[in-house]
């Protein structure tokens, strides 16, 4: 079976640690999605869907979906759901992002919103406080809050952006007002960017022209990304630099749309399609064969998630027709969906 999806269990530590912080019992959390203390001592990673579940989970108890991240107070169960329903329909990201601004101000619990800023050939999305709150409480809400929430704030907008979208949002730079954390190796993996600290505000910039991409997802393909959120929201990137890579971190996670063609792929690389393609075959591979593969991950990962139905892993993957996924798992794996749950492969997964 292909590699499983994971996040750095630093991560996992310290969303326990927030909610330790908050009169919560770690261990029944880990109890209630299957981790062991074992996991959490690897330097492996945890499975990404495994800590989309945690972090459901957490969420639900703690009646907030801002835990974790940037809001300033405490955000209602349900308001992510109808922020992306206010959105949805939007004609171009720009459209879409001016929206959620507009949300969050009204909304019940936050206290800081996006805003979106566009200047000649680059836009910026940054945090600003809600009209009630003044200049100074923001500066100092936001001196108070950690350099991973502020991190993990920022890394979250930026990949919901890219879903909106349909493909990776290809960043040029993240500022971040705090000091270097010691850890600036793991900003730059992340964000895929260059990264600096010390600035006026957290923000990341990225070319202008993504802001008039129209939006590439609907209700039907949002119902599928909600039952799994945070889940492609926080799916983490290597640092592998090879071209593979490259074209990994451009298809990106949305395997619900028609993927690129090699030749949109190559002139977004700034390359012929025939060097494309023989500079992969000199990395052993070929594109078919990543979308392929990368389709095939996607499709075991979403079918480790209990809570998604084999037909649920059908729409999120593109399929009309169940009985087209169908076909296409059972050629990638050797099982159908219903074969592949009831075997050891998932259950040692979900364990």
């Amino acid at each position: 079976m292909e590699k499983t999806i994971t996040v750095p269990t630093g991560y996992v530590r310290h969303l326990l640690f927030m909610a330790e912080s908050q009169g919560f019992d770690t261990d029944d959390l880990l109890r209630h999605v299957d981790i062991s203390r074992e996991e959490m001592a690897e330097n492996t990673g945890l499975p990404a869907y495994k800590f989309g579940l945690l972090y459901q989970h957490i969420m639900w108890i703690a009646q907030d979906e801002s835990f974790g991240m940037l809001s300033g107070g405490r955000v209602p169960n349900g308001t992510f759901r109808m922020m992306c329903h206010a959105i949805i329909h939007c004609t171009t990201l720009e459209r879409a992002l001016r929206r959620c601004s507009d949300f969050y101000e009204i909304c019940r619990g936050s206290m800081i919103k996006p805003v979106l800023v566009r200047r000649g050939r680059y836009a910026k999305v940054s945090f600003a406080p809600i009209e009630s709150l003044s200049p100074a409480d923001f500066e100092a809400l936001m001196d108070n809050e950690s350099p991973l929430q502020i991190r993990t704030s920022l890394s979250m907008w930026h990949h919901f952006m890219s879903w909106l979208i349909g493909r990776r949002l290809e960043l040029k730079a993240a500022y971040f007002h705090f000091a270097d954390p010691g850890d600036a190796d793991q900003y730059v993996k992340l964000f895929q960017s260059e990264v600096k600290f010390s600035q006026h505000e957290d923000a990341i910039v990225f070319p202008a022209h993504f802001l008039d991409l129209p939006l590439a997802q609907n209700e039907e393909s949002l119902r599928g990304f909600l039952k799994t959120a945070p889940y492609q929201l926080i799916v983490m990137v290597d640092d592998d630099k090879s071209l593979k890579a490259r074209v990994i971190s451009m298809l990106g996670k949305d395997f619900s749309r028609e993927l690129p063609s090699a030749e949109e792929v190559a002139r977004a690389l700034h390359m012929s399609v025939s060097t494309l393609r023989r500079r992969l075959l000199e990395e052993g591979t070929s594109y078919q064969k990543i979308k392929d593969d990368e389709r095939r991950a996607a499709a075991i990962n979403y079918m480790n998630s209990p809570q998604l139905s084999i037909n649920d892993v059908a729409g999120l993957m593109g399929f009309d027709e169940p009985s087209a996924f169908f076909r296409s798992f059972k050629k990638w794996t050797g099982m159908t969906p219903g074969e592949y749950r009831r075997s050891t492969e998932y259950t040692e997964h979900y364990r």
